[in-house]
């Protein structure tokens, strides 16, 4: 099986290697989670690190079931295992299966000669008692699923353009085994079979949804409506008209499930006049955008939105916080805050026609301060330009790093 290298993520391990810190890698279900650390695991053993200082226990092999069920034999396990006078690697793989695991988690932490690494495919096991119990003492990671980039570093990228790829990389998938898979009967078996467990793993079980077919409804609804501003009010009267009532409260509960769960990711409303988060109205965006296509019945994609999707997962590898930017009279798609750096983003399929050019930079005209502003468009035929100071870039170069 291909396996994609993730540099980013890699290095973010390599830096914190031999701190004592705990190392917290999440993501949704099927991201790479447990290649990225059979990768570093790799990369320990080059180091010259023995076999036997290294512990890595993958809590979705039944193997490792009687271990999670009880916390005391999980600890003693692994203790036991402990090698004297050397540093030892220890890889919990989707902790949150283990029963009370930030009890062992917090007694590992205080064993001088361990380095900690955990997963989790959610962000419920982040919550809690565990992030009061660990606070301060542990660095996150968030892995997406596969970049364009790193999409087009695969073997079934090789040897087409960009464009092609990017026509593959929003119709197929980018979860990592989906490029293993090369018929869409077998890809749409392994997307319904990933959304299942998500679905029934993560929400229904969690928070013990008895309709399901209502929560997959409002899930269907969010999908095909990426991009758009949405409420959960705007939800519930949707649901309503269809004549499947629920109550906009409901809705909430359902909108908080789907982003714990990491399937879809909420882009909140920023006042850039008084730089302050709006609560009402948000846009949301799918994690996979092969999700999207199994839920979409066919209905053609508005690669508009799709495309923004893109831009917005993007923007969160590289590390920024992303809001849409509210104006009295307009809205910039993307503002993209990290430390003190703050670029803005509109993102247009194409601005060959000079009233969508002058509609797509309004708004960034009126902003008149210094931060960058960029224009990402699929267009080709044009060099990168410069209006006053708002770049145009051809995304796919963007999306490559170029």
């Amino acid at each position: 099986m291909e396996r994609i290298a993730r540099p980013n993520a890699l290095q973010f391990l390599q830096r914190w290697q031999d701190k004592q810190i705990i190392k917290v890698v999440s993501g949704l279900r099927r991201c790479g989670k447990s290649t990225l650390l059979e990768l570093f695991k790799e990369e320990l053993l080059s180091q010259g690190v023995q076999e036997n200082a290294i512990q890595f226990l993958n809590f979705e092999d039944l193997a490792y079931e009687v271990l999670a069920s009880d916390y005391h034999r999980l600890y003693q396990h692994l203790k036991s295992h402990l090698q004297p006078d050397t540093m030892n690697y220890i890889f919990l793989d989707e902790v949150q299966n283990i029963s009370s695991f930030e009890k062992v988690v917090d007694s590992l932490y205080i064993q001088p000669n361990v380095d900690l690494y955990i997963t989790g495919s959610n962000a419920y096991f982040l919550s809690g008692e565990l992030a009061t119990l660990l606070s301060g003492r542990y660095v996150e990671y968030q892995l997406l699923p596969l970049s364009f980039a790193e999409y087009c570093q695969s073997a079934r990228a090789q040897g087409k353009t960009p464009a092609q790829n990017y026509r593959e990389y929003i119709s197929t998938s980018s979860l990592p085994y989906a490029l293993n898979l090369d018929d869409s009967a077998s890809l749409t078996d392994y997307l319904r079979g990933t959304y299942s467990t998500i679905v029934l793993k993560d929400i229904v079980a969690r928070l013990g949804i008895s309709d399901i077919s209502m929560l997959e409804s409002v899930t269907a609804f969010l999908m095909d409506a990426i991009g758009n501003l949405v409420t959960p009010r705007k939800i519930a009267d949707t649901m309503t008209s269809m004549r499947r009532k629920i109550d906009p409260r409901t809705v909430e509960k359902y909108l908080r499930a789907l982003t714990d769960s990491l399937l879809l990711y909420r882009a909140q409303r920023y006042d850039l006049r008084g730089k302050q988060l709006l609560a009402s109205n948000s846009k949301y965006y799918v994690s996979d955008l092969g999700f999207r296509r199994l839920l979409s019945s066919g209905r053609r994609p508005d690669y508009g939105h799709v495309l923004e999707n893109v831009v917005y997962l993007e923007l969160l590898r590289r590390g920024y916080d992303v809001r849409v930017g509210q104006l009295p009279d307009g809205e910039i798609d993307f503002v993209a805050m990290r430390n003190d750096e703050l670029v803005y983003y509109q993102v247009s399929l194409s601005v060959m026609n000079e009233n969508t050019l002058q509609r797509e930079l309004a708004p960034l005209q009126k902003r008149r301060d210094n931060y960058p502003k960029y224009l990402l468009t699929m267009d080709e035929a044009l060099p990168d330009s410069n209006y006053e100071g708002i770049l145009q870039r051809n995304v796919l170069a963007w999306l490559l790093g170029k």
